[in-house]
């Protein structure tokens, strides 16, 4: 097993190394870089943040914002909740209707009076004074 050491691993990490571009057909060498672990790491982090970074700012501050699905302009938000609102007003009304229409079926197709809810009032006959 590999013994693995904090500072040999710390120490390769900033060796150096020489990555060459060479033309294939002449060996002529184009460009050449000097590099360490610690250089490739640092550069493929900063371009990663640099890429996240535009692709909000592209979001965020042009017109694409509008293609995301859910996002919308102020104006349909708003419009959106007068129906959601409205709506729900419809939804209330029609329940209360439904409401009415049952208790005047069961009113209706029930002929025995001592069920309905009005009944006749027997009052007491009230004496008449002459006087």
């Amino acid at each position: 097993m590999a013994n693995l050491d904090i500072n040999n691993t710390f120490k390769r990490t900033s060796n150096t190394y020489r990555l060459v571009v060479m033309n294939d057909d002449t060996y002529d060498e184009v460009i050449a870089f000097r590099l360490s672990r610690n250089s490739v790491y640092i550069g493929f982090s900063i371009s990663f943040i640099l890429l996240v970074g535009l692709t909000i700012a592209l979001i965020a501050f042009t017109p694409l914002k509008y293609y995301i699905p859910g996002y919308g302009t102020k104006e349909s938000r708003t419009t959106l909740q007068l129906l959601k609102i409205r709506t729900d007003s419809l939804e209330q009304s029609i329940h209360y209707k439904e409401q009415y229409l049952e208790g005047l079926k069961k009113v209706l197709s029930e002929g025995n009076p001592q069920q309905l809810d009005t009944l006749p009032l027997q009052l007491p006959e009230s004496k008449q004074s002459t006087d």
